[in-house]
């Protein structure tokens, strides 16, 4: 499968997840935009290694995903967008009582209305084009709640609820519109996290990754960022043209209890 000739934006891409789905499509042969909400020359020197390193056009492009604004205006300086990966996230943890205003306003515009408006600005370039994907990063916490995570699970229930509707809105087009759902995944973040939490609790790291944090993940193991970034993929490809407005969990089992 040659993804040559599309161009994908993917938000929230200088790291993690999103870095890889956006190395993968490029290696596929899809011209690439990065974005976040800094604008360093470490931003931009990504773009370039991933030019470099696959022969496709890489930008990168600033862009507060908070921002309505930005939202749109990230999409309208891709110029075109063929596949659309909404990987943008942050995550506070608190109980509801407690949970501070600004974080789950901005929790809610990050995680949630930045692919309302990336959306909206994206469909019609893709029809254009008669062709398009939308790959919305949701979780397993789009499926599934936890205490102390209010904001989080409501914003990845309503991303969930949104594939589902411009799956709908695009079903008699060559547009598809899925969302992945993630469990625990391996990223720099998470192995931080993973010796704190081992002296938070007094235990090996080890018994902190199986019994703490990986605690509702019945594989006991890591989603990693390459098995994401080869959905995505695969959500690309020809054989998921009749597969939209679904859920793909890779969560080690965690949404079959």
């Amino acid at each position: 499968m040659s993804l040559s000739g599309k161009t994908a934006v993917v938000t929230g891409s200088n790291s993690g997840i999103g870095l890889c789905i956006a190395r993968t499509l490029a290696q596929g042969g899809a011209d690439i935009v990065l974005n976040s909400f800094t604008d360093r020359d470490d931003d931009h020197a990504l773009a370039a290694e991933i030019a470099a390193e696959t022969g496709v056009t890489a930008r990168y492009i600033q862009a507060d995903m908070s921002k309505a604004s930005d939202c749109r205006a990230l999409v309208e300086k891709a110029g075109k967008c063929d596949i659309l990966v909404n990987n943008a996230g942050i995550q506070h943890v608190a109980p509801i009582d407690q949970f501070p205003q600004d974080k789950w306003d901005a929790i809610i515009a990050i995680n949630m209305n930045s692919a309302f408006h990336t959306t909206a600005v994206a469909l019609p370039m893709m029809r254009k084009a008669g062709w398009g994907r939308v790959i919305n990063l949701a979780s397993a916490h789009g499926l599934r709640a936890s205490p102390f995570k209010s904001a989080y699970i409501t914003a990845k229930h309503g991303l969930v609820g949104m594939t589902k509707t411009v799956a709908l809105e695009t079903a008699q087009e060559p547009i598809t519109c899925n969302a992945i759902c993630p469990g625990y995944v391996l990223t720099p973040l998470v192995e931080t996290q993973i010796p704190d939490t081992a002296r938070e609790y007094g235990i090996s790291e080890e018994e902190a990754i199986e019994q703490v944090i990986l605690l509702k993940q019945p594989s006991k193991d890591f989603v990693t960022v390459e098995q994401l970034a080869g959905i995505a993929t695969f959500l690309c490809s020809p054989s998921a043209d009749q597969i939209t407005g679904t859920t793909i969990s890779a969560d080690g089992g965690w949404t079959s209890q």
